[in-house]
């Protein structure tokens, strides 16, 4: 008769590869239906009761191990349970046959040289067992997942505070000085690094990479979260000043799910300070253009491959503009004032893209719509061909009188410091547009200190005559471009944004030096870093105090007092 047995072992605690394989074996034996082998979560006795394998009445707490035979008679159940602990021996792990460690200072005693602590066990005991390893001096990777976004915060400022990473949590994948940790695959070694919040993102440019003939110097995880506005990309900002230090990283490719927009500005102004050729993923993100000064946006993960192995030997082509403002400090802020709603919109969202706030009249290009066009607020940039502005006057392109009035508001206004337009040349448009607008912008520099650049559009043919209008721009002090992303750029430049951090920055060496490292958790990490070559312990952890979390508490508190005094 089919009889479902369990058997429940208060506190005990094997990894979940452990259970996993546990529970194949138990399946494997003669007679067994079924089996199921979990904490005794009450997520997992719902899950056990989903799956066929209810337990009624079990007095169970979530530290406990459950073991649970579903077989044809309640003999072979019970045989089965009865062969639980040899199963057990028969892991295949090589921890398993090494002296373990019982705590973190020990294995720090046994390997003072580890610089990595790995982290794969139960997201409610992550954060106190990376916080312990932070405090001992090492680098996390935290592959446990449930860690909530305090934690992960609290951690990450105290890792930054102290120059240290903490890549995660639910961080899967990173190679360090050619040893991959978590998932990462085995790939040749190259001038390629990378910084990713995809772990499976970072495994297919990789890969990608490797199948192109080329290599990666390092790829650094930093957990799906890193880029939201509350962790403020704290991982991913090391990472990339850790992989602009490193001599043998010659292309960076960053990639991530979409970031909340200003964590995108600050990162791809941090991106551009590098100097390095850079490949942008945001997967699904709509970039503003193919590329922008030392920035190559990707759409696809294959096509951040192509692009990044295309660049290796550029990186000394690669410049970011330094040109800043020469006007006061208290001037900060850009106003675009254009005919053209098109070049306004492209503008605008390659501005958005590395400043992060702007404000604007036009809609879909992912700045902030202003509430009153009259009035601008920050860095603005105005399509003044919109009807709101045209009732009763001349379009833009055919009357300069309006841009003007804007032009001498947006130069009275202290926190003004450079002023953007477009100059469209073409049948029907202005006659001489210069004529009218290079005094004025001569009276604004020299008056106010305000810069001004011009994107001028036309050809040698055009009525206006584009060298003529090109010379009197230029020689009232304009910086006159072609195209918008080079305005961009210009306009960027210009006011100077820099991305800094006072924070200490992570030791060049943490790349460079052999990897050493401690496993807490998964005992498959433990074998693949051993077979990489990494000298490695792993840990034989248990929860605290058995897994009660009212004893749990009484020891943090009791360990807190001692620390204090």
């Amino acid at each position: 008769m089919i009889t479902i047995q369990h058997e429940r072992r208060p506190g005990v605690y094997y990894d979940s590869v452990v259970l996993m394989q546990l529970q194949r074996a138990l399946v494997e034996l003669d007679g067994v239906m079924d089996a199921g082998v979990v904490m005794a979560t009450q997520a997992n006795l719902d899950l056990l009761e989903d799956t066929g394998l209810p337990i009624k009445d079990v007095e169970a707490r979530p530290e406990d191990l459950l073991i649970v035979i579903k077989a044809k008679s309640k003999s072979t159940a019970d045989e089965a349970l009865k062969q639980v602990d040899a199963l057990l021996t028969r892991r295949r792990s090589a921890a398993a046959s090494t002296y373990r460690p019982r705590s973190l200072d020990a294995a720090v005693d046994q390997l003072p040289q580890a610089n990595w602590v790995l982290i794969s066990i139960p997201g409610r005991y992550a954060a106190s067992v990376s916080r312990h390893a932070l405090e001992a001096g090492k680098h996390v990777f935290l592959y446990s997942d449930n860690v909530s976004l305090e934690d992960e915060i609290a951690l990450k400022h105290y890792g930054r505070e102290h120059g240290l990473l903490v890549m995660g949590p639910d961080c899967g994948t990173a190679i360090i000085n050619g040893v991959g940790f978590g998932f990462a695959n085995r790939v040749r070694r190259g001038a390629i690094g990378l910084v990713g919040a995809s772990g499976t993102g970072l495994q297919a440019i990789t890969t990608a990479i490797h199948h192109l003939g080329k290599g990666i110097s390092h790829a650094l995880g930093t957990g799906g979260r890193d880029l939201k506005r509350e962790v403020g990309a704290i991982c991913a900002r090391q990472a990339l000043d850790l992989l602009a230090h490193d001599p043998t990283t010659e292309v960076i490719v960053l990639v991530s799910k979409p970031p909340d927009p200003d964590v995108a500005a600050s990162l791809l102004a941090a991106a551009r300070q590098t100097g390095k050729p850079m490949v942008i993923n945001f997967i699904g993100y709509a970039a503003p253009t193919r590329q922008i000064d030392n920035l190559y946006f990707a759409q696809t993960l294959q096509e951040s491959a192509e692009r990044a192995v295309a660049l290796i030997g550029r990186a000394g082509n690669a410049t970011t503009p330094t040109h800043q403002s020469s006007g006061p400090q208290e001037r900060k802020y850009l106003r675009g004032l254009f005919s053209g709603g098109t070049l306004a919109i492209e503008t605008t969202r390659g501005l958005v893209a590395l400043l992060g706030n702007v404000h604007t009249n036009l809609s879909g290009t992912g700045a902030s719509l202003l509430d009153d066009p009259l009035v601008s607020q920050g860095h603005t940039v105005l399509d003044l061909g919109e009807d709101v502005f045209t009732v009763g006057r001349l379009h833009p392109m055919i009357d300069n009188d309006l841009r003007m009035r804007r032009m001498k508001q947006e130069a009275d206004d202290p926190q003004v410091a450079l002023l953007l337009l477009d100059v469209v040349l073409g049948e029907g448009a202005h006659p001489d547009p210069a004529s009218e607008l290079a005094p004025l912008i001569s009276e604004v520099r020299e008056q106010h200190q305000v810069e001004v650049a011009v994107l001028l559009i036309g050809t040698d043919e055009d009525p206006q005559g584009l060298d003529r209008q090109h010379e009197s721009l230029e020689a009232a002090g304009v910086a006159v471009f072609t195209d918008t992303m080079s305005l961009v750029s210009h306009a960027v430049a210009c006011l100077g944004v820099e991305v800094s951090d006072e924070a200490p920055p992570v030791n060049l060496e943490s790349l460079t030096s052999s990897v050493a490292a401690i496993n807490i958790g998964l005992e498959t990490f433990y074998d693949s870093l051993s077979e990489q070559g990494a000298e490695v312990v792993q840990v034989d952890w248990r929860p605290p105090a058995g897994g009660d979390e009212r004893l749990m508490d009484i020891l943090s508190k009791m360990n807190s007092s001692g620390k204090n005094e």
